[in-house]
Parts: structure tokens; C-alpha cells; sequence
């Protein structure tokens, strides 16, 4: 870097929780005085961290608001002292006009950058892109920057200018444009961008064509942490005016990532790697888990723990998550259960250190059959008797849940979610779905990812090798397979990718090499299944398209193409 002015950066990547205003505050002030005592100078929060990301319809609430409007003074207050401190804060800002008013027809709010520096606020940037596809709803809640009247914000700070935008604004030529035009000669971005699959190299990508076509060095502060089937997953960043990344924090963990940003274009700091798919998923599932059930305060998890994949999937993201005090599995056999099953969930328990139990489902079962005898007189065994075993199962586990105030964490996959392979009140009973958006044949894939890590640093394997190995089964039948039901694993998920991720016809499809009874088959599978979904609990994003937020269709349509 030259004799050019140099800026000392510093993005605070941080774990905010929704709503937890005081704790946001606190955790900003605390941080932001510790990226100073490390030299920085400008210290740059992510898009609304002080209400936590999304905060949803709670920005509709006045008394929220206005709780906000007394966090940002408690903020510059706390941060007076530091006179060569400047902080950018992500927050929710009412515009003056509307600050008197309850009536929620008129107000009107923008998703504000503020600077505070001596205990004042110096401007505020108003972001200007407002994206309301997948999982977001900007256009709800805020008006746009530009809308509002309100223009670029450049601010000098050790002799380099430094222009803000908010997140959407860089995937866009005009923001960063304007900024440059004001002046700027670095840009500073407060990011909320939710996790999926290949994200981060996306991110990367974008900022560094936004960088060279400006020929601006960018520094890209983002949030970390999981916030219902949200997760953030952090890997902040700062590009050079080339669009080369200089620094980057680590993915999944808060961190304070220190740069020095020369006037120049040119950017000193430390790069950590970014992990690979299976890894980013692991930490995506991990980071869920731990913060859905640390938020929201439930003491430990419980589940079904069944002798297969999914199960033992669960199980070993859930004590990465909490460790294994924290987590226990029941082992709920029928007449159905093969010996393996038993044997293999026992090892698995005594791998990872989990307690455990068993509970045999027989003769509630039986009792079920035998109050419904007279009713299914003269009728064949179908999926009604299997469902009772599983609807069995789902009342054990949340009596056990009840009783304990542990969580029933439930297992199915992507894959079952998408063709209705599973039971309502059954397998879906449970508070919240670790591997929702886990496709089947990604569950192998980090079943295996797991095992190696652990070989690797040589401890034991978590998920005994016959687990991943033998044939999926739902045991409810003899001698049943998941294929007696479902195509292959690796045609379904590569159809459902297409049809459901990708929104390609079934004409596309068939196109693509796929046989079309197979195709018309899942698709009707998938549209038959929408009234199961919309009865599951909340489960982890991690592709760009899951059955939550971005997947909205109707129960209730004739569409089908």
C-alpha cells in the first residue's frame, strides 16, 4: 500500500438476536470499543443490527420503534468518549414526518445506516434497493432511500471518504455509483444475507465486479447467527479496487474483521478460508440449531432416534449444536424393527455420549387396533396402520417433550417433505425440522463429511458405517424400502432441484433426460403434499429455495404444468 491515506476498518460481525434491543445495543458498544483499542477507526455493524434480521411486523409496532430510536442515543452516548471512533449502525429508522403517528396506514420507515461519532449522529443513508423475493419482505416495511428524498452519504474519516450502502444497494450499478460521484473513494456495505448453498462465493463474486467497475476497494460487513429458518453465516470481507479479497472473517463465528483501506484502492488485512459445500452446510445446521433453541430458551432437545440416516444426521448436528448433555434420543421399536436397527442406534448413542432410551410402541399399537377393529372389519392393512405407528411415536415424543421442556427436534428430509413421505401428527410431530431442506442425497454426503472429520483429528466416527450403508427404510412394514414408494433418491432430488428450486415445466424436465411418468409423478406428489407443509414446524434454509418463506404456493390450484 503507498504513502496514500489509510483507513483503519474494522466489521463487526456479530450474532444478533431479533428484537433483544438493549442486548444488540450492548453487544454493538462493547464491540465497537473493542475493534478501537485494536486501532480501527471506522467501525461498520451489519444492515439492522440493532433490531436483529428480519424483525418482521415487529417494525410495525410504535412502542418497538420507538425503543429503537432510544437504542441509537444510548449508543452514541455510551461511545462519546472514543473521539476518533466513527460507527456505522444498521438500524430501522422512522422518517421525521411519521414519528408522532400510531396509524400504520401512514408511517413510514427506511432501513437506515447511521454515523455516530462524539456522542452524535453525523447522517444517515437510507438503503435504496429493497428486495422482496425468496425469503424477504423488504417492501413491507420500508421505503426506499430514494423515494424518501434521500441521497448518497459520504463520510471522511482519516483522510479516506468512505461512501455507505445497505446490502441490495451493491448488487445494483446506481447506489455505488452515487456514492462514488459524492466523493467516495472506498464503500462501506451493512449486509443481512441469509445463508444457502454457494452464497458466499456469490457475495464475493458481486462485490468484486462492484468493486472493479467502480474501481473502489469494498468492505462487506455481514451478520452471523441463526434467526428462526434463517441463518447468517458471517465470512465478512473487504475487496481490493481489482476486486481481489484481501480480508475475510471466519464463516459461522462472530468475529471483528480488521482491515487498513487505502485511498489508493489497495486493502492489508488476514484472509480465513471458506469452507466447502458439505462444511458450509454442517455450519449452517449446527448455527440453526444452537441459536434456535439458545434464543428461544428451550434447555435441550429430544428425538426419535430410529436406527437410520436421517435420524443419526439429526442427532449429530444436535450435539455438535448443544453438546450431549443437552440432547437425548428415544428409540421407539415395533414389530416391524429390525435387529440392526436397535444395534446401530444403541452404538450411535454410546458414540456420541447422548442419553438414552427405549420405549417399545407394540402394545400401544395393539390398543390402537383393537379400539378401530370394528370399524376396519372386512378392510386391508394400508397407510393407516403405518401412520398410527408413527403418530405413536410423535405422542411419545411430545409427552417426553412436555414433561422435560426439551424440544422435539424431528428428522425428515427435503426429499420426504417435497412427496408427502411422511406422517402428520406422526414423524412431522416436533418443534423443529433440522434437515427440512436437506435433500436425501445430501444427507449421505454429510453423513460421510461428518464420519471423515471426525477420522481425521482421530476421534471415532459419530454414525456407525451400516447406518449410511444399508437401504432407507421406514420400518413400518415388513421387509419395506423408501424405494417401494419413491423413485431413487438421485432422480427425486435431481427432479425436485429442477421443478421446485429451479421453477422448470415438467416439459423442461423431460427435456433435460427424464423419464415423464417419473417427472408427472413427483410433481404431483409435490402439489398433493402442500397441505402436509403447511402443517410442519420451522426448519433451517440452506438452499435458495426451501418449503418456508420462498416457497408460497396455494393448497388449493389446478395448475399443472
Amino acid at each position: 500500500m503507498s504513502a496514500s491515506p489509510v483507513l483503519p476498518l474494522a466489521l463487526l460481525q456479530f450474532n444478533a438476536t431479533v428484537g433483544d434491543v438493549d442486548g444488540n445495543a450492548a453487544r454493538i458498544v462493547e464491540l465497537a470499543r473493542q475493534a478501537h483499542a485494536e486501532g480501527a477507526r471506522l467501525v461498520v455493524t451489519p444492515e439492522l443490527a440493532l433490531t436483529g434480521y428480519p424483525p418482521e411486523d415487529l417494525l410495525l409496532r410504535p412502542a418497538f420503534m420507538r425503543a429503537c430510536e432510544a437504542a441509537v442515543d444510548r449508543i452514541a452516548a455510551a461511545l462519546a468518549d472514543l473521539g476518533d471512533l466513527h460507527l456505522v449502525l444498521g438500524h430501522p429508522q422512522s422518517l421525521a414526518e411519521d414519528v408522532r403517528t400510531r396509524s400504520l396506514a401512514v408511517q413510514r420507515r427506511v432501513n437506515a445506516a447511521t454515523v455516530i461519532h462524539r456522542g452524535e449522529l453525523l447522517g444517515s443513508y437510507a438503503k435504496r434497493e429493497l428486495p422482496n423475493y425468496q425469503v424477504f419482505d423488504e417492501r413491507r416495511y420500508f421505503v426506499s432511500g430514494r423515494d424518501a428524498g434521500l441521497g448518497p452519504l459520504v463520510i471522511e474519516v482519516q483522510g479516506v471518504r468512505a461512501g455507505l450502502l445497505v446490502c441490495e444497494d451493491a448488487w445494483f450499478d446506481e447506489p455505488g455509483a452515487a456514492a462514488k460521484a459524492a466523493g467516495a473513494q472506498a464503500l462501506v456495505v451493512l449486509n443481512a444475507s441469509p445463508f444457502h448453498l454457494g452464497k458466499a462465493q456469490e457475495r464475493e463474486a458481486r462485490m468484486a465486479e462492484r468493486a472493479r467497475a467502480l474501481a473502489l476497494p469494498l468492505g462487506y460487513a455481514h451478520l452471523v447467527g441463526g434467526q428462526d429458518e434463517i441463518v447468517f453465516d458471517g465470512a465478512s470481507f473487504v475487496v481490493d479496487a481489482q476486486g481481489v479479497v484481501r480480508a475475510r472473517a471466519a464463516s459461522f463465528d462472530e468475529a471483528v474483521l480488521q482491515a487498513r483501506v487505502g485511498a489508493d484502492g489497495g486493502v492489508d488485512g488476514e484472509v480465513a478460508a471458506l469452507p466447502g459445500e458439505e462444511a458450509q452446510a454442517w455450519g449452517a445446521l449446527v448455527t440453526g440449531v444452537r441459536d434456535y433453541l439458545g434464543k428461544n430458551g428451550f434447555p435441550g432437545a429430544i428425538l426419535g432416534l430410529s436406527g437410520g440416516i436421517d435420524s443419526a444426521l439429526v442427532l449429530a448436528v444436535a450435539v455438535d449444536a448443544l453438546g450431549a448433555d443437552k440432547v437425548r434420543a428415544v428409540m421407539m421399536p415395533s414389530r416391524y424393527t429390525a435387529d440392526i436397527s436397535w444395534i446401530d442406534a444403541r452404538e450411535m448413542a454410546r458414540r456420541l455420549g447422548v442419553r438414552y432410551d427405549e420405549i417399545a410402541i407394540g402394545p400401544m399399537f395393539d390398543a390402537f387396533r383393537q379400539s378401530l377393529a370394528a370399524e376396519f372389519a372386512g378392510l386391508p392393512e394400508d397407510a393407516t396402520e403405518e401412520n398410527i405407528q408413527a403418530r405413536v411415536r410423535g405422542t411419545l415424543l411430545m409427552a417426553l417433550s412436555n414433561k422435560s421442556g426439551r424440544i422435539v427436534l424431528t428428522t425428515g428430509n427435503k426429499s420426504e417433505m417435497a412427496t408427502g413421505y411422511c406422517t402428520l401428527y406422526g414423524d412431522m410431530a416436533g418443534g423443529f425440522a433440522v434437515i427440512k431442506d436437506v435433500a436425501k442425497t445430501l444427507v449421505f454426503r454429510l453423513a460421510n463429511w461428518r464420519n471423515a472429520q471426525a477420522v481425521a483429528v482421530g476421534q471415532e466416527p459419530p454414525i456407525p458405517e451400516r447406518i449410511i450403508t444399508r437401504p432407507p427404510s421406514a420400518e413400518l412394514r415388513p421387509d419395506q424400502t423408501d424405494q417401494d414408494s419413491l423413485p431413487p433418491y438421485e432422480v427425486l432430488d435431481a427432479i425436485l432441484a429442477l421443478y421446485m428450486e429451479d421453477d422448470r415445466s415438467i416439459d423442461e424436465i423431460v427435456g433435460a433426460g427424464f423419464e415423464r411418468a417419473t417427472v408427472e409423478r413427483v410433481a404431483r406428489l409435490i402439489r398433493l403434499n402442500e397441505y402436509k407443509r403447511r402443517q410442519a414446524p420451522v426448519g433451517i434454509r440452506i438452499t435458495h429455495r426451501s418449503f418456508g418463506k420462498d416457497w408460497r404456493y396455494p393448497i388449493t390450484s389446478k395448475f399443472r404444468a
